[in-house]
């Protein structure tokens, strides 16, 4: 663990993570376009305006468009800290073992478990959510058996090809990121220019729309739709011990992921309401898939199709890569004995060098929740609207996570560091992530039934309360010798000049 590092970035890297206390058989072969492809098919700006434009539009009006860009700049801040970190501790799994070297092993037993069954609840919600465009595609009338059956499919596709490697992991991930970004410009220039039905003004037009004398809260409810398309920017660092030089070149990704994926969200979703045919229609509810209206009455049967199967690429290459995230998350709690059945969560396919049982699970899990979906349609929908309040209640564990060992004497050691600015854009971190938590689970409709206005309260709660009890009644969290709360301690072991901590830091 002391020997020097050797010139050959692949030698580097090896000896990095020997460093940090571990070993790894993946494949280096995702170069940082690809990574970034992960990320960004991940967010998925395709995927998240489409699915969450008619929700949106009838909560908050067109203005809801701004929510985009102001979720991006809170997520900026959360991934200038994340950058922080994995180039510091470029381990797979990204929150978990960044939990457990900031504070400890409950810490990160308790965000690992939170952020993997968001992970398994949005894997099922983007594969039911695709159900429709592809019985549109294929001309079938939609049902909620048969978006289950295509969302079985989609997940089963999505396996097979994740258990082929990552090399081709990566180049499917590429491809779809091209698919999506021509896909989404080439759809929207072209509504632009020639199915222009609002003015521009419409983006500041909240069309009357009131709470309560004001039109704040009717925002903050179409916020939401920004909130639910400003992540997956994490992934990129999931796969961290498959990326060269993963110190720089996952900060760099995680950050293009935010550029170029929310500023393709607000174009997209720009166009779409430039495009909407009757607006007041769209807002009312009475045309309950917007989307579907433009795409068939701007562009024709057979133009509209073509658009539809771009959208179901981007549909699987979403799927893709939450699988390959949650898979790896598996692999890093199993690889530290953290969960039952390590010994095959850890068990790498001899010649393309994935997790295979963990990939499996990625797949069963969401399986279950859809087939759960058929005979349970409005417990499902309560469980599914966890998933995006796992992801930022995962997401501030880190946060504070990292307030906590700043305060402890930690200072990112990485090839990416914010320097002095670092604990303050953490504590707005913070502040961001609670406000967005905050907005996702109030309660807002007070005519219907309780599980609208406290679902996602409650499935998080019974998620939490589920996982300690299961944490304390088997000693998880005690299991296993990796590394464990010691960033702060490999901090002084910097400056104090022990150089198998001060190896820690190199990039």
């Amino acid at each position: 663990m002391t020997a020097e590092l050797s010139n050959t970035p692949s030698s580097a890297d090896e000896d990095q993570l020997a460093a940090l206390g571990y070993t790894s058989n993946f494949d280096r072969s995702m170069s940082l376009w690809e990574n970034f492809a992960l990320g960004f098919t991940y967010l998925s700006p395709v995927v998240g305006v489409y699915s969450v434009f008619a929700l949106a539009i009838q909560s908050g009006g067109p203005p809801m468009v701004w929510s985009y860009l102001l979720a991006g700049m809170g997520q900026m801040t959360v991934c200038l800290i994340f950058s922080e970190i994995v180039a510091q501790f470029p381990i797979s799994g990204g929150l978990y073992p960044w939990c457990r070297r900031l504070v400890g092993k409950s810490w990160a037993w308790m965000a690992g478990w939170v952020y993997a069954w968001a992970l398994f609840t949005t894997i099922a919600a983007v594969s039911l959510g695709a159900g429709p465009f592809l019985a549109d595609l294929l001309g079938l009338p939609a049902s909620n058996t048969a978006d289950a059956l295509v969302a079985l499919v989609l997940v089963g596709v999505a396996t097979a090809l994740n258990l082929m490697g990552t090399k081709l992991l990566a180049r499917v991930a590429m491809f779809g990121f091209v698919c999506e970004l021509v896909g989404a410009i080439a759809v929207g220039l072209y509504l632009l220019l020639f199915h222009h039905h609002n003015p521009v003004a419409v983006v500041v037009d909240s069309f009357g729309i009131r709470h309560g004398g004001s039109y704040l809260p009717a925002f903050l409810a179409g916020a939401t739709a920004g909130l639910f398309c400003c992540y997956g920017f994490e992934a990129c660092a999931d796969v961290a011990e498959e990326t060269p030089d993963p110190g720089r070149s996952i900060p760099r990704a995680m950050r293009m992921t935010i550029y170029i994926g929310v500023g393709a969200s607000i174009f997209v979703c720009v166009a779409l309401l430039l495009a909407v045919p009757d607006i007041g229609a769209a807002i009312a509810g009475t045309d309950a898939n917007p989307v579907n209206t433009i795409l068939h009455s701007d562009f024709g049967p057979t133009a509209s199709r073509v658009v539809i199967a771009v959208v179901m690429v981007s549909f699987l290459s979403c799927v893709l890569s939450l699988q390959a995230a949650v898979s790896r998350l598996l692999f890093a709690y199993g690889r530290d004995g953290m969960i039952i059945g390590s010994a095959a969560l850890t068990r790498l396919t001899p010649g393309t060098h994935v997790p295979f049982v963990a990939l499996l699970v990625a797949g069963a899990v969401p399986s279950c929740i859809i087939v759960l979906g058929i005979f349970l349609q409005d417990a499902i929908a309560t469980v599914v609207s966890f998933a995006t309040a796992g992801i930022y209640l995962a997401f501030q564990m880190v946060i504070v996570a990292a307030l906590y060992a700043r305060a402890r004497g930690w200072r990112p050691g990485g090839g990416f560091s914010l320097g002095a600015w670092g604990a303050p854009v953490n504590v707005f971190a913070l502040c961001y992530g609670m406000g967005a938590l905050l907005d996702m689970v109030w309660p807002r409709s007070p005519d219907q039934p309780w599980y609208s206005n406290f679902g996602m309260i409650v499935s998080v709660a019974a998620v939490c309360v589920i996982g300690l009890a299961i944490m304390l009644a088997r000693g998880a969290h005690r299991q296993g010798d990796a590394p464990s709360g010691d960033a702060w301690l490999i901090t002084r072991g910097a400056k104090s000049g022990t150089p198998a901590l001060a190896q820690q830091l190199r990039g």
